[in-house]
Order: C-alpha cells, then sequence, then structure tokens
C-alpha cells in the first residue's frame, strides 16, 4: 500500500490544473458494507458508490454491478441492508469487496456476526456500529451499474454510541471512509454544520 503524503498542501497549491480522462473521481466516499439475501442464503457487497438521496422519507442510494451475486439478491428481495464500517472492519469489508458469494460465505469467511434484522430478516452485520434496513423503492439502470434505491425502514445504533444524554456520537464509532482506491480512518472534527456563521454562544456550547 502506498505511503500517505507527507506534504503540506495549501489551497493556493491545487490552483494549477491538469485535465485527465473523465472517471468517477469523486472523492472520498463512504465505505460500506451492503448485506442483503436471507439468513439461510447471506450476501454481502463491499459499496463505495453509496448515498443519501432524500430526507423525508430517508432514503439511500446503492450502485452494484449486474454481474454481482448480491444484484441477484437484492433484486429477488428488494430489501438490502446499510452497515457502516468502522476501522476494524476495513479488512473484513475488503474482502468482501474483492470475493464473490458464489463462491464463500461471507460471514463464514470473515467471522463477522450474522444477525437478522428486525423487520424483514436481512442477514445484517452484528459488528458494524450502525445499520440501516432498506426497501428498493426504485432501479436506475445506469450503465456499467444499476442504482438501487431504497427507503430507510429501521436504523439500529451500537448502545456505546449513545451519550450520557442519549444523543448518539459518532466520534466513537471510529468510521472509515474510500478515497482514490484506499481507506483511510476519519478522525479529528474540522467543524460543524453552521460553525461558519455561528455566534460566540453557540460555539461554547458546542465545545463543552
Amino acid at each position: 500500500m502506498k505511503r500517505q503524503s507527507e506534504r503540506s498542501l495549501s489551497g493556493s497549491d491545487f490552483i494549477q490544473k491538469k485535465t485527465i480522462k473523465p472517471s468517477a473521481f469523486l472523492n472520498p466516499v463512504p465505505l460500506i458494507m451492503c448485506s442483503c439475501g436471507t439468513m439461510e442464503k447471506p450476501g454481502i457487497i463491499t459499496v463505495a458508490w453509496c448515498g443519501t438521496v432524500n430526507s423525508e422519507p430517508p432514503m439511500v442510494s446503492v450502485s452494484v454491478r449486474k454481474s454481482r451475486y448480491s444484484h441477484g439478491l437484492i433484486s429477488e428481495s428488494g430489501r438490502f441492508c446499510v452497515n457502516l464500517v468502522s476501522r476494524d472492519l476495513v479488512k473484513a469489508a475488503d474482502l468482501c469487496g474483492v470475493r464473490s458469494g458464489r463462491d464463500v460465505d461471507k460471514f463464514a469467511e470473515t467471522g463477522l456476526t450474522k444477525v437478522p434484522s428486525p423487520l424483514y430478516g436481512i442477514p445484517m452485520i452484528g459488528e458494524s456500529p450502525v445499520n440501516m434496513e432498506c426497501s428498493v423503492k426504485q432501479v436506475l439502470e445506469l450503465g456499467s451499474h444499476d442504482m438501487f434505491i431504497g427507503q430507510i425502514d429501521g436504523v439500529y445504533v451500537a448502545e456505546k454510541l449513545f451519550d450520557s444524554k442519549g444523543a448518539v456520537d459518532m466520534n466513537d464509532a471510529g468510521l472509515a471512509a474510500y478515497s482514490h482506491g484506499e481507506y483511510y480512518a476519519l478522525s479529528g472534527i474540522l467543524g460543524f454544520y453552521g460553525y461558519s456563521v455561528a455566534g460566540e454562544k453557540a460555539l461554547k456550547r458546542r465545545k463543552r
């Protein structure tokens, strides 16, 4: 694996550009494991092309090649589960991205805990800090991939991520991201929504 750059670049260093071939160059992107199928016939596919697409009702999209084993499982059931990936799960996520469910049981191969989702019985990943149970509402054929748009019908958060006030603190989840072929740990808060216009009192409250 390539070493992370030790250079310290600022905004002014990025002004000069070079043109490259058009590609899916959006980086970083969420790293998730999408589980699907049934408890008897489970599947896991690692997906970097996943995103939030709607608030009311809450919806996400996952894009999967037609040739992938999980594509058939999702198409057949109309259900899938988005499992967020922590640092501890990165190696398992990588394996689930390079091996096919046609050849191996990925739960058995990785040692991940298979837990039935409360609503639909989808095999969720127990070690994931957050699981989102989804039902497919639309499928868009885009070319190399089909995009499954799913409504989030259930969200399950690890108890240890709740603070003393009952709020979810995702800083303790140790989430990972995918950027240009490599996995990165998310660490350090740079700001919060609205901090650029927040008043002094709001900033002080946030620091507490």
